[in-house]
């Protein structure tokens, strides 16, 4: 692909008129050959930043495959997809990730893609049943390499591996710099782009506070810190354990904060769609444990809530990561109750100064989430989605919000006060000469 049809559609498609510096990093680093190796933080823009010089360099559809990006989690597959999708224009992508068909998967790869996104046990798994021949891909992307080894892909990323003779390059990401490169790898010279020396710019940006709780359960000054903030903006807020997220989660929306968990004990639609609502605007605190720290990609997160201290540095690290991304700002709150001691890795700013009296009485949404059952697979695009909104009920094109497409079904954000509404009108009404049921999709509590 020519590399201003890849800017013009990040453009036009994701909005984003120019490269950050990881990204120019990367691309002009590219034409020197041989493999890349990218240490960068969360949040600095690491998926575009091996995209545009990859699909630089892959050849016109040809009906072979030419590229691979692993990923540790479905979640970043999904994101890593739709990033790619949006910029690799008249290329064949498919995802493969646990919590899609494997039928579905295995159909779509019957011709061969260009592109493959993948976690490590899925993709492995379509090559040993003979779905997908990777003989010919000559450009492999290993995204958080440092999360897929700590998650004891070693074995599958070998066996992928050997399945791939004619490699000319391979692309490593990873959040840590001292990583170890097994020797299966046989990495060629690397190009090395290091940007996780950022911290006083990352000072900068991300203030740390502390935040006082007179009671050993931290739950009322909790409330009483998301109604006191200076900013009602997107808020994270951290636990270490998934049963302290439900608690918190409950006892949040009981009290008139919009609230939603993100654990590893819901099932896989379940975390996606907690992910969707958080990003469109349709709740306003996740309560998450730190699965939720890495290998998400949330827009715009204004605040970071530590209500569970971390158990490390890198927990710590990762969990503000959420915030301040690229370059924006946001906070960061340490809950300490009666007896709790700052860890010497947390470095604050000061007290947070609690107002007298709240700032308000309640944290409530702006949007709320039209679900349809019927996605990709049934063909409704996005502009389908927005066309049959804005023309079978009261809610204009302008005020629709984030729409995610899955295999099987579509979310769309509107305002929440015409929600209710906009289900009973559209739920008479047909999308591309067919009825499908929609509902208003609710947070996981």
């Amino acid at each position: 692909m020519k590399e201003k049809q890849i800017l013009d559609a990040m453009s036009e498609r994701m909005g984003i008129a120019r490269l950050n510096g990881l990204q120019q990093a990367v691309l002009q680093a590219w034409p020197q050959g041989g493999d890349v190796v990218v240490y960068s933080p969360t949040g600095s823009g690491k998926t575009l930043a091996y995209a545009i010089p990859a699909l630089k360099s892959v050849r016109e559809p040809c009906g072979r495959g030419q590229c691979v990006v692993i990923v540790p989690s479905r979640e970043l597959a999904v994101q890593t997809a739709d990033v790619l999708r949006a910029i690799a224009c008249g290329y064949k992508l498919t995802l493969c990730c646990g919590g899609h068909n494997v039928a579905d998967e295995k159909l779509s790869l019957a011709v061969t893609p260009d592109v493959v996104v993948a976690t490590p046990g899925r993709l492995l798994d379509h090559i040993r049943r003979g779905h997908v021949d990777v003989r010919n891909v000559r450009l492999l992307v290993l995204d958080e390499f440092d999360k897929s080894l700590e998650l004891g892909f070693d074995d599958e990323m070998r066996a992928i591996l050997a399945h791939m003779p004619n490699l000319s390059r391979k692309v490593l990401t990873s959040a840590t710099a001292a990583l170890r490169f097994p020797p299966y790898l046989k990495l060629n010279g690397p190009v090395v782009v290091d940007r996780l020396d950022r911290e006083a710019e990352l000072h900068q940006r991300l203030k740390a506070w502390v935040v006082r709780s007179p009671e050993p359960d931290k739950l009322a000054t909790l409330r009483r810190l998301l109604l006191s903030l200076p900013e009602v903006g997107k808020t994270i807020v951290f636990v270490n354990y998934r049963d302290a997220a439900q608690r918190v989660c409950s006892f949040l929306a009981a009290h008139g904060v919009s609230a939603g968990v993100y654990n590893g004990s819901l099932a896989q639609v379940e975390r996606e769609k907690a992910v969707d609502l958080f990003n469109n605007g349709s709740y306003c605190v996740m309560v998450s444990t730190d699965l939720g720290s890495r290998g998400l990609d949330i827009d715009d997160v204004k605040h970071i809530i530590h209500y569970h201290l971390p158990v490390s540095a890198e927990a710590y690290t990762h969990r503000n990561g959420r915030t301040a991304r690229v370059s924006a700002s946001g906070d960061a709150y340490v809950l300490l109750g009666p007896g709790e001691r700052l860890p010497g890795f947390v470095s604050a700013d000061g007290d947070f100064a609690m107002p007298p009296h709240p700032l308000r009485r309640a944290v409530a949404p702006s949007m709320a989430t039209l679900h349809f059952m019927a996605g990709r697979k049934e063909k409704i695009s996005r502009g389908d989605v927005v066309g049959f909104i804005a023309n079978n009920s009261d809610v204009a094109a302008a005020e629709i919000g984030l729409i995610s497409l899955k295999d099987h079904c579509a979310m769309a954000a509107v305002p929440a006060a015409k929600a209710a509404k906009a289900v009973a009108t559209l739920n008479q009404c047909k999308i591309k000469g067919r009825r499908v049921r929609i509902s208003i999709a609710r947070a996981n509590k």
